[in-house]
């Protein structure tokens, strides 16, 4: 494994671990405890400040807001029984493909 694997799978276990906890006593168990909905509202919330930070070029502000971006799409994907390694599959399987081709099976498969 790499270091940045090795972080997102520690993180992953942690979150994992997080869906037992009690939510007075854990933010991520917070999350969980409210559902779907709020998860996907602090995705949001995490996407605009990306943004915000990204247009104001401050390098800090710009990795913070993109680990607090990546932190919470963990945080979803956890809560719908997937984890980091199912998205760098995915990465992975698209490694070396055109951008422009990989979207364009994208679009065949949904018409079919």
């Amino acid at each position: 494994m790499t270091p940045t694997s090795d972080v997102l799978s520690a993180l992953a276990r942690v979150l994992e671990s997080r869906k037992a906890a009690d939510p007075h006593t854990s933010y991520v168990s917070t999350l969980y405890a409210k559902g779907l909905d709020a998860i996907l509202k602090k995705i949001g919330e995490e996407t605009a400040e990306l943004i915000i930070a990204a247009k104001g070029c401050e390098r800090d502000a710009l990795i913070h807001e993109a680990a607090d971006l990546w932190f919470h799409t963990l945080v979803l994907l956890a809560a719908k029984g997937f984890g980091p390694e199912d998205v760098i599959a995915e990465l992975d399987r698209r490694f070396g493909l055109s951008g422009l081709a990989e979207k364009a099976a994208r679009s065949e498969g949904k018409r079919s």
